[in-house]
């Protein structure tokens, strides 16, 4: 993971969050690559849907939409860099083809959503990132109809950042955002530590917690993010470790629950895939894990009521069954027909008393 300049007064330093991603060419160290797959079991949860109808901005690198893996899958985008403008389909890097194909590749690297729509927002490069970019690109995203923001970014926090990613927020698009990585980073970065961004930390094939991957309290979920093969420009492909390759994944996933909850708002969205999350580390949320790792099949099949977070009991978890609470005591129905039988006895004393005085006033002569 490589630091980028930051341009201009008050500008936050980004960085890429990945290892240094090594070209490969063999068959068999990209497959290799693709464990993600079996982990997550993506084949059984593209039985529900492949993400079909999503648009998944991707603020980063550029995308180099030529490449097999993509073909047809990458919208035309923007750069914001000096080099632009452009439709974000220049990649001189990497990095966000990579990201890219870990959503919606449909090749020798297939994509968690291989059916969603990328759309390519370049920020910048490795040595030429500027924090500016990142926000006028979430500001781009949202105006073009993104349902999902992607950003395998991290630096220090920005006011401006924070109120584009809240805007963002609020016109219900889910922000996904990588956690960092060690040793780099000691802290979770921003945008992932801002309240409402879907935070990702990274876990190895085990499952466990990647030495890479920072940990903190603002970490929401966990994915796979070492070792995984992706697309690269020039019909070639890489492999790497770090949170960025998590969080692609991870967005991934929130395109297919959107693509299969159309309904749902971005929040629930997020409730939907924490409720689901398979518990790890200690019970509950916790900072290495979040509410634990994503359960692709659990998101697009369990029964989780609105307003669930956390592991759910249909995953196997411990979270909150959701059920309504009620306070101690009598149910309400039986206090309101006691309450209706009280006042119809005072009413007929009442009456009683009146009747009775009326008849001895009647009386006296």
């Amino acid at each position: 993971m490589r630091s980028h300049s930051a341009g201009g007064a008050a500008l936050t330093t980004i960085v890429l969050l990945a290892a240094v991603a090594q070209p490969v060419s063999a068959a068999d160290q990209v497959s290799d690559g693709q464990w993600y797959h079996q982990f997550l079991s993506t084949a059984q949860a593209h039985q529900h849907t492949e993400g079909a109808g999503v648009t998944v901005a991707v603020i980063d690198s550029g995308v180099d939409a030529t490449h097999a893996d993509l073909a047809g899958s990458v919208l035309s985008g923007v750069d914001l860099t000096n080099e632009g403008p452009g439709d974000g389909h220049v990649d001189t890097d990497g990095h966000g083809t990579k990201m890219a194909s870990l959503i919606a590749g449909h090749g020798r690297v297939r994509g968690v959503a291989p059916a969603a729509k990328v759309l390519p927002i370049r920020a910048g490069v490795f040595e030429g990132a500027r924090g500016d970019h990142v926000i006028d690109g979430i500001k781009w995203a949202v105006a073009h109809g993104a349902g999902v923001i992607s950003i395998s970014l991290g630096g220090e926090g920005d006011p401006l950042e924070r109120q584009e990613v809240q805007t963002a927020l609020a016109s219900d698009v889910v922000v996904v955002a990588g956690a960092g990585n060690r040793p780099e980073d000691t802290s979770v970065r921003f945008p992932a530590a801002y309240p409402g961004v879907l935070a990702v930390a990274a876990v190895g094939r085990n499952g466990e917690h990647a030495p890479v991957s920072v940990a903190g309290p603002q970490v929401v979920i966990a994915a796979p993010g070492v070792d995984i093969s992706g697309a690269h420009p020039g019909g070639r492909y890489s492999v790497g470790s770090g949170t960025s390759d998590a969080t692609a994944i991870a967005a991934g996933a929130v395109a297919l629950i959107r693509a299969k909850f159309p309904q749902l708002k971005a929040a629930e969205v997020v409730r939907r895939l924490t409720a689901t999350a398979t518990d790890k580390g200690s019970p509950g949320r916790d900072p290495e894990y979040g509410y634990g790792v994503i359960n692709l099949v659990g998101a697009l099949t369990a029964d989780v009521p609105v307003g669930t977070e956390g592991p759910s009991k249909a995953s196997g978890g411990a979270g909150p069954t959701n059920k309504p609470s009620t306070p101690d005591g009598p149910p309400l129905v039986l206090l309101l027909i006691f309450g209706a039988a009280a006042v119809a006895l005072v009413v007929a004393l009442i009456g009683f008393v009146v009747w009775a005085r009326g008849r001895r006033r009647s009386a006296v002569p």
